[in-house]
C-alpha cells in the first residue's frame, strides 16, 4: 500500500481519500432511501464537488408540514449515527419550517413546501459559476 506522499508524487489521490469517497456515495445512497421511507417529497441530490469547500453532495427535500420535517430529520439523524458518523449536526429543529442536517460531505435540507420554494436551494446550487469579470 503506497503512503500518500508517493500517491501525491505519482499524481494518484491517496488511498484513503478514494475510501472517504466511496463511503461518502454509500452514504448518500442511505440518506436518499431514508427520505424515501420517511415519505420526503421532491428529493433532489445536487453534486456541489468543486463549486463548494463545505460539502461534496447536497440534498433538498421537502415535509408535507413541520411535524413531518421534523421527523424526517430526526430520522436521518439517528440513522446517520447509527451508521458510525459521530459529527451529525442539527439546526432548526425549534420551527421546523427549515432543518439542515450536516453529516460532512453531505448536508440535507429540509423543507416546508413553501419555505423551499422561497429559498429555491436548487437554482441557487445548481447553476454554473459565474466566470471572473476580471478579463
Amino acid at each position: 500500500m503506497q503512503t500518500a506522499a508517493e500517491g501525491a508524487r505519482k499524481g494518484a489521490p491517496p488511498a484513503e481519500l478514494l475510501s472517504q469517497d466511496t463511503s461518502s456515495r454509500s452514504t448518500l445512497a442511505d440518506v436518499l432511501h431514508w427520505l424515501d421511507e420517511a415519505k420526503a417529497e421532491n428529493i433532489v441530490h445536487l453534486d456541489i464537488k468543486g463549486k463548494s469547500s463545505i460539502a461534496d453532495h447536497m440534498v433538498i427535500a421537502t415535509g408535507r408540514t413541520d411535524r413531518h420535517v421534523g421527523a424526517i430529520a430526526d430520522q436521518i439523524r439517528k440513522k446517520l449515527k447509527d451508521k458510525g458518523l459521530e459529527t451529525v449536526r442539527v439546526e432548526g429543529t425549534e420551527a421546523c419550517d427549515w432543518v439542515l442536517v450536516d453529516a460532512g460531505d453531505i448536508i440535507v435540507h429540509i423543507f416546508r413546501p413553501e419555505v423551499r420554494e422561497f429559498y429555491n436551494l436548487e437554482k441557487i446550487w445548481s447553476g454554473e459559476r459565474p466566470a471572473d469579470a476580471s478579463h
